[in-house]
């Protein structure tokens, strides 16, 4: 177990601090564009791209950082990460026209898996293994304190400033991260054994492909939600539109609450954790769906409860750290990949939904459905986890003589 220099809480706050700057920079730019769309002269939904060009970022940043940086010291590797941060939105915040911003956007994804991933590891690196996933979730707290305080500050900023403020600040933020890095994060060496190669191996275990399929099928609900949540708000739950925000907080406080429960339940009982919270998810998606019928009390109190399904987020992280072995880097970054992912497939099934004519609020029987399908895949991880009879048989012969 590794020290910090200044004590863990305040390690890991800054770790989570990173965290809440990455996921602004995400998640602001769905309530921005249509002020992005105007500035570079496309329509709203070509401006769409430009959510598409962050999430291909992290597809593709997160196993090609994971893999090319093996060998370096960890809080060195944030560093690196928090500066990417810091040029990505930067050079969103100065793009003159759409194709620079879809690049800048692209650049400002690369570090989202690597940074989520390694930040990860060093939280577990500084508790015991029993307060590991607990570790996870506080790093975690960031990407869920972004819904429910970061993104309103920038929506505010852009709407008072322009867009381009929004990234400006969440830019600054990158850079206060990575002077924060340095005084509060320990040096954490990298495995001695590490390398590219062994990194890669990871893509040979089913294991944590079947984990992955977890987070990014099963996942997938609560964005399909999630991506319509403003239209299905006012046109189906009678909610007037200046009153979205608090019902997004609703979900941000959620989101909170599933954040740290996950964490301590995963310490407890990482399996039986993972599937109950799957069965939250397929309970609460579905009910969102009268929920939205029902009226905004209804509504606010369904939101609140779908957030607190984000608890699968520190469960499965902790998950993929222990059947990756020797791959920890890879399959750490890989799982923020897979909930981009969710974010698409999430997207495009709910929309699908929609137009088909069921209407704004079937995107919670979508969610369900897919909660369901990701209940399905960990079923089969648990199945294939357990040893055969004879090894049973074997294990038993083996404790009676010791």
């Amino acid at each position: 177990m590794i020290t910090a220099p200044r004590g863990l809480a305040a390690a890991q706050a800054v770790l989570g601090l990173g965290g809440l700057f990455i996921g602004t920079g995400e998640f602001a730019a769905m309530g921005l564009l249509p002020g992005m769309a105007g500035s570079v002269g496309v329509s709203i939904p070509h401006a769409g791209h430009l959510i598409s060009a962050y999430a291909l970022g992290v597809v593709v940043g997160s196993p090609l950082l994971a893999v090319l940086t093996a060998q370096m010291e960890r809080r060195t590797l944030l560093m690196l990460l928090a500066s990417i941060v810091l040029l990505g939105n930067a050079a969103s915040a100065l793009a003159p026209e759409f194709f620079g911003l879809a690049a800048a956007r692209f650049l400002a994804g690369l570090p989202h898996g690597a940074y989520y991933g390694t930040a990860s590891i060093v939280a577990a690196a500084m508790v015991p293994p029993s307060n590991r996933a607990q570790a996870i979730g506080r790093v975690m707290l960031g990407l869920a304190a972004a819904n429910l305080l970061g993104v309103p500050i920038a929506t505010w900023l852009g709407q008072a400033f322009g867009w381009r403020s929004a990234f400006a600040v969440v830019a600054l933020g990158g850079l206060a991260v990575f002077g924060l890095l340095r005084v509060f994060i320990p040096t954490v060496v990298a495995d001695e054994q590490a390398s590219p190669r062994r990194e890669l191996s990871a893509f040979g275990s089913l294991q944590i492909w079947l984990t992955l399929g977890v987070a990014t099928i099963g996942f997938g609900g609560m964005f399909a939600v999630y991506s319509y949540i403003t239209p299905t708000l006012t046109e189906v739950a009678g909610v007037a539109a200046a009153d979205v925000p608090i019902f997004m907080a609703l979900w941000g406080v959620g989101m909170i609450v599933g954040n740290v429960a996950g964490g301590w339940l995963a310490d407890r009982a990482l399996i039986r954790s993972i599937f109950g919270i799957i069965v939250w998810n397929v309970v609460f998606l579905a009910g969102f769906t009268p929920a939205v019928k029902a009226g905004p009390t209804a509504v606010g109190a369904a939101l609140f409860l779908i957030g607190i399904g984000f608890a699968l987020v520190p469960a499965l992280q902790a998950r993929l750290m222990d059947v990756a072995r020797h791959a920890q880097s890879l399959a750490a970054a890989m799982n923020h990949s897979a909930f981009n992912l969710s974010n698409a497939i999430g997207a495009w099934m709910g929309g699908i939904a929609i137009t088909t004519g069921y209407g704004w609020s079937s995107t919670g029987l979508v969610g369900s459905a897919l909660a369901a399908a990701g209940l399905i895949l960990m079923v089969i991880a648990a199945l294939l986890t357990r040893p055969s009879a004879g090894a049973r048989v074997s294990q038993a012969a083996e404790r009676r003589a010791a």
